[in-house]
């Protein structure tokens, strides 16, 4: 009825229409700019202070674990660009790990660059030695790569065994960690290095990403031939994202050593290049954000495979194999569950919940008659104009013969 009013507490069409428009906004309102940079560099103080504020209230040992995270990030976002956006797969990403870490303890032992150079330098040599491997294997599809980089990992530790003088053989070499200055803690000093880099490295990697070199990775992945018929130069591309994802994996080898104190080939072993890229893909394989996912997940999965090993008491063989046998598992219900990997399958939950809550708003009656016309009465009208149109069309049998 036209003249009846609204129950206390109901929602009028006005405000019902005012408070959906209210809800899809919101989003809009709490939305990061549009310019990738000044995006990225405000996650960036974002997570800088989120890190700063867990690091400085937790002890030594979990200062330690966060920078193994920050390390394994480092790794896991060059894996990332590689396999998540170039379609590239390597199995052997601990080999360029092995390659940053010598170079750090060599530099220390033989050049004193100060540690910024260090880290730098290290990058660069393993970036190198990716473009070395990257221009052969750019003419390679995915499982055939993937057995070359295998075969570096399982070739490249026995170096240090045949140069023993030079790499220090099985006991490896010794690395100096850095001076905490003040009051900080080395551990706590060496997490905010570990930290910082992770996140620099990050911004720059989700910067190549939205830009034309990040266009060129995907158009690779998704269609080798439509790339390169639309002028892209796929070795070219091939090997720059190769090269970029030794060059990350360089230096987290570099900052692993930093953590652990050493360097040796036992500390790179084949199954960490198979653990790299399951992380990378139970994270999710073409997100940055994910990674870190899939870092915690390394550093915490020994942690929690022994603390149930000990719990069903199991022997020291089974203890051995239970880590590996937990990730996998893990791995294999994440991929059931969530084919994304964990980040897709947090977006998708809060998509899903966003729908739920925009749809649980009570849509307004609609007031008054209908201006449209019914189904009958637009079949009425047109049966009208038809038999109007026709009355209006001249006999031509009549015309002929009036022309005769």
């Amino acid at each position: 009825m036209t003249g009846a009013s609204p129950r206390p507490g109901a929602d009028t069409p006005t405000t019902g229409a005012v408070r959906r428009a209210r809800l899809r906004s919101l989003p809009s309102t709490i939305r990061l700019p549009r310019q990738p940079l000044v995006r990225h560099l405000i996650l960036f103080v974002l997570g800088a202070g989120f890190f700063y504020l867990v690091t400085v209230n937790v002890s030594a040992y979990n200062d330690y674990q966060i920078g193994e995270i920050a390390v394994y990030a480092v790794v896991l976002g060059g894996l990332s660009l590689l396999t998540g956006h170039n379609g590239q797969f390597s199995l052997g990403h601990g080999a360029f790990m092995i390659i940053g870490a010598y170079t750090l303890a060599l530099l220390q032992l033989h050049a004193h660059v100060g540690l910024v150079g260090e880290l730098v330098l290290a990058s660069l040599i393993a970036a190198l030695a990716g473009i070395v491997v990257g221009v052969p294997a750019a003419r390679l599809n995915a499982p055939y790569l993937a057995g070359v980089t295998l075969m570096l990992a399982l070739g490249l530790p026995q170096l240090s065994a045949k140069y023993g003088s030079v790499f220090g053989g099985e006991q490896g070499l010794t690395t100096t960690p850095p001076i905490a200055p003040g009051s900080v803690s080395s551990e706590e000093w060496l997490a905010w290095i570990e930290i910082l880099c992770a996140l620099v490295v990050i911004v720059l990697l989700a910067n190549l990403v939205r830009s034309r070199f990040g266009r060129a990775f995907r158009a690779v992945r998704d269609d080798e031939v439509a790339a390169a018929i639309s002028g892209i130069h796929v070795a070219r591309t091939k090997v720059l994202a190769f090269a970029v994802s030794a060059g990350c994996a360089g230096l987290g080898g570099a900052l692993l050593v930093l953590s652990t104190g050493v360097v040796n080939v036992g500390e790179f072993p084949l199954s960490l290049s198979i653990a790299l890229l399951a992380a990378m893909v139970l994270g999710g394989a073409s997100s940055l954000v994910g990674i870190w996912w899939g870092a915690i997940a390394l550093v915490y999965m020994p942690t929690w495979s022994t603390s149930l090993s000990q719990h069903l008491s199991l022997g020291t063989s089974a203890a051995a194999y239970l880590s590996d046998t937990f990730f996998g598992a893990i791995l294999i219900i994440a991929m059931l569950v969530a084919p994304t990997g964990i980040q897709g399958g947090l977006r998708w939950i809060g998509r899903q919940s966003w729908r739920a809550l925009a749809g649980s708003v009570p849509r307004p009656a609609t007031a008054g008659p209908s201006l449209a016309p019914s189904s009958g009465e637009r079949d009425g009208a047109h049966e009208n104009a038809t038999d109007t149109t026709s009355q209006d069309l001249p006999n031509l049998g009549d015309r002929e013969r009036r022309q005769r």
